[in-house]
């Protein structure tokens, strides 16, 4: 057995090796003593419009007798989608065993990644991001009507108006994004982004900007949330991606609300270690999130939750299902 593992580290070892030698910069080590790797792949077009991560981690017994663990990073990967290239290099896999399968992989990623590009330049110029939701900003004691109650024209009206007001507003410069202290448990590491966004482009760019670091973009999920105050309509404008992370980036935005903080965009990045965490994962991300909010004065954490808690307790809870994306 111990020779197995020998030949199947030099083995990995030599894989290695050619891989670096053949994407270069793209190839990037994380953790060469626990065998995490990554590369992004891109559909190889001037424009680059379709771009994907792969990591991996090299279990001993790879490539004899078990796959290499992966994990596929993109914001716009779900779904479909998902399942489509995740069986595909299953099948590989399958059809490979023993043998050394990640060039194979990559290659099938790129050519995924290419037919998308080619069966969506008709009708998209790139990867979408999902219809924002709109809050209706009301005070404390105001009561929220269902959206039967709601005049239809006004709210079509608010809505139209907001996002009018989100998209003139543009600007090309990306918001200066800061990073927060990262928070290590059982080889997870979590570590929040924060930036100030006005409007839903900025959003857009911020992710690019984000991507384009290599060890962010690395990251087995990558989660954020984001509130944009609309002052011509009294609304928010909002939106959470959960990046794979099952509810984490509603329960993101949900503190955000908690805080009552806008005009900013969180993203908290996790790099999975090997080791489940169970509930504890979110508390660390939630953890990440409000201490970056902290730092840079969009709240003052403590007060805000104490309010909160306060109100709850004086509040009848109300029984509402909210629909996840």
């Amino acid at each position: 057995m111990a020779d197995t593992e020998e030949e199947n580290l030099q083995s990995q070892i030599d894989e290695i090796e050619a891989l670096s030698s053949i994407y270069g910069d793209d190839w990037c080590v994380i953790d060469e003593a626990a065998r995490i790797f990554c590369i992004t792949i891109s559909d190889s077009t001037d424009q680059l419009t379709w771009t994907l991560c792969l990591q991996v981690i090299l279990p001993p017994e790879y490539p004899s007798s078990a796959p290499p663990l992966y994990q596929l990073n993109a914001p716009w990967l779900r779904g479909q989608d998902r399942a489509v290239l995740s069986n595909s290099l299953e099948e590989i896999y399958l059809q490979n065993i023993g043998e050394n399968i990640l060039y194979l992989w990559v290659e099938k990623i790129r050519e995924f990644l290419v037919d998308k590009s080619q069966t969506s330049q008709a009708s998209n110029p790139g990867p979408g991001f999902k219809t924002t939701t709109e809050e209706a900003f009301l005070d404390d004691d105001s009561e929220i009507l269902p959206n039967s109650e709601l005049p239809n024209v006004l709210l079509q009206n608010a809505v139209l108006e907001a996002f009018i007001e989100t998209s003139e507003a543009t600007t090309e410069e990306t918001p200066t994004i800061a990073h927060g202290e990262p928070i290590s448990d059982r080889r997870s590491t979590f570590q929040a982004h924060l930036a100030p966004v006005v409007n839903t482009s900025q959003v857009k760019a911020l992710l690019k900007k984000l991507y384009e670091n290599k060890k962010i973009a690395a990251a087995t999920h990558n989660i954020y949330a984001y509130r944009i105050h609309s002052k011509k309509t009294n609304t928010f404008i909002q939106d959470c991606e959960d990046d794979g992370e099952t509810a984490a980036g509603k329960r993101l935005l949900h503190l955000m609300q908690i805080l009552d903080v806008h005009d900013v965009m969180v993203v908290v990045s996790r790099w999975y270690g090997g080791i489940l965490l169970g509930p504890d994962r979110f508390k660390h991300i939630n953890n990440c999130a409000r201490n970056i909010l902290v730092e840079h004065n969009y709240t003052h954490a403590s007060e805000e939750l104490a309010k909160h808690t306060a109100k709850n307790k004086n509040t009848p809870k109300e029984n509402k299902k909210r629909t996840e994306h």
